[in-house]
């Protein structure tokens, strides 16, 4: 298994460094890396500066350790340098805009429509919508797609915003508020669509195809639809303080990765999908898509056990437009097919992104371990949360293993892809609301 693992991140590191167009991916670091490099420097300086006092020692390494990582991979892929900039410029502005008054946030126009935590998170959910229609609408209209990437776009630069604007608002609500906005359901579920549709953006530069958008986006605007949900029914947009067992600087390790690897198993199911499309594009016969359109309802119907009393409405409602969804994908999949890239692309995307996944995933679970055992003297107890982790780490490690081991390629893997994000959202939903353990402090 640790050949798997290895490979996987070597995989990882070969992706993102092999070049392909030179405007977007660099072979040689020139003197504009050096000046992104010199703003990381002096956004930390300013950070540590002017916010110092809110961090203790473990935070301030963390920080100071984050600039020449971020900087390589501002080296290795040059769109993330631009988002990075815009999102602290954007950020800034917003956290000066407040000064240090909170209720600033519905009198200063600019907060209160454009930079406030929840003003930004409400742009990248909209944004994130239009981009999925687009998307869809670009495989009759070219001019539409582009329009999706720049919605895309858009959307992941208010969201990482609203995020870093977030982390202010809580400072400004009381000494004990204050935290990093990765530690509940909404702050991750907001991450979990970043990263996701951050990653898609990625594949689609590096492989130069907008056809994967319309079912990447589908899986990122199903994270809104839980979203709006979640806030109407909860009230979950409220910054809240952090119960005890999260007051550590794990944390700020633990949940990034995790939820990289959540994403990217996300979007390695979408381009099965996409796959299984694209094969089966010039059927005639139901009967091979017969199961692809029962695994595609299972996708959608799985959120419907997110109810209060009864089946909530937003999730049946949710659940026929995305039975009528996958329908007409499937009944529409000559023409999207023609318009997919060639099979063994889609299955190196998709095995590309399980391999980057598996890897953090890895990491994540290991960084769980360590946060454990400093907090309950244990790296581990077999609880529910850590028990469907593993179940969650051994399918993409068989998989990787039949890949590497077996030559495990098409419809096989795709399908198994699919079923991993139906293993992968149990872990990360299904626990905290049907188990009870000690990570119930996360459930719904």
């Amino acid at each position: 298994m640790s050949r798997a693992l290895a490979s996987a991140s070597q995989d990882w590191v070969e992706s993102i460094s092999e070049t392909g167009d030179a405007r977007q991916f660099r072979g040689r670091p020139d003197w504009t890396d050096l000046v992104f490099l010199l703003l990381l420097a002096a956004g930390t300086w300013y950070a540590l500066t002017a916010y110092g006092y809110a961090m203790d020692g473990y935070e301030k390494v963390i920080l100071v350790c984050t600039v020449p990582v971020v900087a390589w991979l501002g080296w290795l892929w040059r769109p993330l340098r631009t988002l990075m900039v815009a999102v602290a410029l954007a950020s800034l502005l917003g956290v000066l805009l407040y000064q240090d008054d909170l209720g600033r946030a519905d009198s200063v126009f600019w907060l209160k429509y454009l930079f406030s935590s929840q003003s930004a998170i409400l742009w990248m959910s909209c944004l994130f919508v239009l981009a999925t229609v687009c998307y869809w609408i670009g495989f009759v209209s070219p001019t539409a797609a582009w329009l999706g990437t720049a919605l895309t776009w858009g959307g992941v630069f208010a969201g990482f915003t609203g995020l870093m604007v977030r982390w202010r608002e809580g400072h400004l609500m009381g000494p004990d508020m204050g935290h990093i906005p990765v530690s509940n359901l909404y702050e991750v579920f907001v991450l979990f669509a970043l990263v996701t549709a951050l990653f898609y953006l990625y594949y689609e530069r590096r492989y130069a195809t907008r056809a994967l958008g319309g079912f990447v986006m589908l899986v990122v605007a199903s994270m809104v639809v839980f979203l709006f949900w979640y806030s109407l029914t909860r009230d979950a947009q409220q910054i809240q303080p952090l119960v005890p067992a999260l007051k550590s600087w794990w944390m700020k390790l633990h949940v990034p990765a995790n939820f990289i690897g959540y994403g990217t198993f996300s979007l390695a199911a979408m381009v099965g999908f996409a796959y299984l499309v694209k094969e089966n594009g010039e059927s005639r016969s139901w009967r091979t898509l017969v199961p692809l359109f029962i695994m595609g309802v299972l996708l959608m119907a799985e959120p419907m056990v997110f109810r209060t009393e009864g089946l909530s409405a937003t999730w049946a409602i949710y659940f026929g437009l995305g039975a009528i969804v996958a329908g007409g994908i499937l009944l529409a999949r000559r023409p999207i097919a023609a318009r997919l890239p060639s099979l063994e692309v889609l299955d190196d995307i998709m095995y590309r992104a399980i391999a980057v996944g598996f890897a953090f995933f890895t990491v994540a679970t290991i960084l769980g371990a360590l946060w454990a055992a400093d907090a309950w003297g244990a790296y581990w107890q077999w609880d529910p949360k850590e028990t469907w982790a593993l179940i969650v780490w051994l399918n993409y490690a068989a998989w990787l293993h039949m890949r590497l081991i077996k030559g495990l390629r098409g419809t096989l893997a795709a399908y198994w892809a699919l079923v991993g994000l139906l293993i992968t959202g149990f872990a990360f939903l299904g626990v905290n609301m049907f188990l009870s353990g000690l990570h119930s402090y996360g459930e719904l």
